[in-house]
């Protein structure tokens, strides 16, 4: 079987850059490059050019890739969010006194 070149690069994004960027990260998926996008530090999709699609479709049907198991999906932490017991403003003008 010859060798496939899916993807040039891959680069990773989180939701809130891809929302503020969207045609850029676009026009970089469909330049060729794998964008992976993350939700506190938790990979949550990923964005391909069109040209792709159908080989990743093949290469699955061929047994070569296989489909993401979504049960598993990864914690980005196991620990609790600390909750603040002030205004975020009130903490930094207190930190530069």
């Amino acid at each position: 079987m010859d060798a496939v070149v899916l993807y040039t690069k891959e680069m990773d994004v989180t939701v809130s850059n891809l929302r503020a960027h969207l045609s850029e990260w676009i026009n970089r998926a469909s330049s060729g490059e794998e964008i992976l996008v993350t939700d506190r530090g938790v990979p949550v999709a990923r964005l391909l050019g069109v040209d792709a699609a159908p080989l990743l479709e093949r290469l699955t049907a061929e047994g070569v890739i296989g489909r993401v198991d979504r049960t598993s999906r990864p914690k980005a932490t196991t620990h609790r969010r600390v909750q603040s017991t002030a205004s975020v403003a009130g903490l930094v003008t207190e930190q530069r006194r």
